[in-house]
């Protein structure tokens, strides 16, 4: 058996030398990925904008859901997808189940309230800190909803990549609803636990350092706009 070093050293070679598996996983894990959080940042920004301005009887229940549903428990999610696009399910008839489609599914009702609940907290500040220039003006609250949306445009590109973020880091759902196909539904977390488990450490290993450096290069574009939108904020002060 090899050292951790010897692990280690294999696994970069793997990264840097353009293992063709290895780069097969990541860029589906990134196609995957990067549109279920497209999908979600469109049913989730306006979601969370339209409850961030609008007004009405039950508002705050669904506000209360929408935050709990951002810690749903993956495998419920992967179970519920499951069950929808089984053979015996409603949208069974799609043959959906262990292909990129239905993960890309589970991701996005994942996801999207995760979205929709910062792009709520966002929109809702600054509709506050608009609410008489925007009365001013005659705009109603639905209609000031791409307004403000534009303002914030910075700290949605951050709930953008929050969702993409913990869209790549799923395992649970998609495994369930993915099957871990190899060279169809393999993406690097789901990877990761199958190699561990054979013990080829090394595939795993080289997934695992370019998971956390797209995890380090997610949080670093969030702290940049981040500050970009603080100081921004502090012209307009």
């Amino acid at each position: 058996m090899r050292s951790f070093a010897e692990e280690f050293s294999f696994a970069l070679t793997l990264i840097f030398q353009g293992d063709a598996e290895l780069w097969a996983i990541v860029l589906l894990s990134l196609q995957v990925s990067i549109f279920a959080a497209l999908i979600a940042a469109a049913l989730g920004m306006p979601i969370g904008a339209a409850l961030a301005v609008a007004r009405f009887p039950g508002r705050r229940a669904l506000i209360v859901l929408m935050n709990a549903l951002m810690g749903f428990p993956p495998v419920v999610v992967g179970l519920l997808v499951y069950l929808m696009l089984s053979r015996s399910g409603p949208l069974g008839v799609l043959d959906l189940l262990y292909t990129p489609m239905a993960m890309i599914i589970a991701q996005v009702v994942l996801v999207t309230p995760i979205i929709a609940a910062l792009t709520r907290q966002v929109v809702e500040t600054l509709a506050e800190e608009y609410a008489e220039q925007l009365r001013s003006l005659g705009v109603s609250r639905l209609a000031s909803v791409p307004v403000l949306l534009w303002d914030a445009r910075l700290a949605l590109i951050t709930a953008f990549l929050a969702g993409f973020g913990r869209a790549i880091a799923e395992v649970g759902a998609v495994i369930i609803v993915g099957g871990n196909i190899n060279h169809v539904t393999r993406v690097m977390t789901t990877t990761i636990a199958l190699e561990t488990s054979k013990g080829n450490l090394a595939l795993a290993l080289a997934l695992g350092t370019i998971l956390i450096a797209i995890a380090v290069a997610v949080n670093a574009m969030v702290s940049t706009l981040t500050l970009r939108a603080e100081k921004e904020g502090l012209r307009h002060a």
